[in-house]
């Protein structure tokens, strides 16, 4: 069996192992193509032609983790720390409600304390007052309490994203220091579950160190803990950051590799998981222009304008080079959506756009 063979099982509705998806992964030059085209297919065919917003908003740039990659990292001490204030954060929310943004996100780095947690708590019970559930809100504030989650949902917040980055326990301690716990964090992915949120978690691809064993496995992770929702990175590191400098062995080692690795895994994502919400990454568009659109052609079907004022934006720096840094929201939605209509995409604007994954894992779905 070649390539090909691989991808039409996989849009037959059966399931590739492990030598298959490395075999897809590995693929170059021309044959690349085939993948991203069926992966396309497999879109359509699984979640429809649609590409749905999520409008982004970075809320705070202050953070309890010391991740050895991120620009936000609490050891950096010339990374300028804000924190919007709750009437910031809803006005930016309602006017994407305005502009027909079915969803937004509102992510932070990590925090536990009770001033944070009770300000989104607040924010939440706000949107939700003003807008029901016709306004997809999803969080992205890494590792809380149960009780914390559950404060959140209750509150109105529908969606959350916590990324594991790797699914390999030894891979995961390289990238943190030890008071970072792998196990803690996918309890948390179990918590979110519990709840009844809409889950969704992910992965860096070309990490130092990693393998494609590796990122097989992470896709095998993601099935096997039944996610709703996927966000798939390429690995930029930070030039303040331990990771910066490593030595370590990697499977892409230049900004072209990076991407095409990172549009690899939106595509093998699609074929394994099949209807699940994929994003296309802003980070790809930091290796190319069109990095976004690429991963809209790869299988991804959501995009996630950046919402947060510009006063905050260029602090909100996981990584260098991010796009976008500069522009008000407005200019943010009209570049994407022509960028959108260049790839031959559908925007879905009025529209929550909920994981069809989740809606039938739930019994909610009536159609796509």
């Amino acid at each position: 069996m070649d390539h090909h063979s691989f991808i039409d099982k996989a849009l037959q509705g059966d399931e590739l192992d492990h030598t298959q998806l490395e075999t897809l992964l590995r693929l170059q030059g021309d044959e690349v193509q085939h993948l991203f085209d069926g992966a396309q297919q497999g879109r359509v065919q699984w979640v429809g032609e649609n590409t749905y917003f999520r409008g982004l908003i970075e809320c705070s740039n202050i953070c309890v983790k010391d991740c050895y990659y991120c620009g936000i990292r609490k050891s950096i001490r010339s990374t300028q720390r804000y924190e919007m204030d709750e009437d910031e954060i809803v006005k930016e929310a309602e006017w994407a409600h305005r502009e027909g943004y079915g969803s937004i996100v509102i992510q932070a780095g990590e925090r536990q304390d009770d001033h944070f947690i009770s300000m989104i708590e607040r924010v939440l019970s706000h949107l939700h007052q003003n807008f029901g559930d016709t306004l997809g809100i999803t969080l992205s504030l890494g590792e809380q309490k149960f009780s914390t989650y559950r404060r959140w949902k209750e509150a109105g917040a529908h969606r959350y994203l916590l990324r594991v980055e790797t699914s390999n326990p030894e891979l995961y301690r390289s990238l943190h220091p030890s008071d970072h716990n792998h196990q803690e964090r996918f309890k948390c992915l179990q918590d979110l579950k519990e709840l009844g949120y809409q889950v969704g978690t992910g992965i860096m691809s070309g990490l130092p160190g990693q393998t494609y064993t590796d990122l097989i496995n992470d896709l095998f992770f993601m099935k096997k803990i039944d996610v709703d929702m996927v966000g798939l990175g390429p690995f930029i590191p930070h030039s303040e950051t331990p990771l910066y400098h490593d030595k370590r062995s990697r499977i892409a080692n230049t900004e072209e590799e990076s991407l095409s690795l990172g549009l690899k895994m939106v595509a093998l994502t699609r074929l394994y998981l099949k209807d699940v919400n994929i994003a296309a990454a802003t980070a790809l568009q930091s290796l190319h222009p069109k990095g976004r659109e690429k991963a809209l052609q790869a299988g991804a079907n959501v995009i996630m304008p950046n919402l947060t004022l510009t006063t905050f934006r260029s602090h909100y720096s996981l990584y260098e080079n991010k796009p976008c840094t500069g522009e008000a929201a407005s200019q943010c939605k009209g570049c994407l959506s022509s960028r959108i209509h260049l790839a031959g995409g559908k925007i879905a604007l009025g529209k929550r756009g909920d994981s069809v994954h989740y809606l039938k894992r739930t019994e909610q779905l009536t159609s796509v």
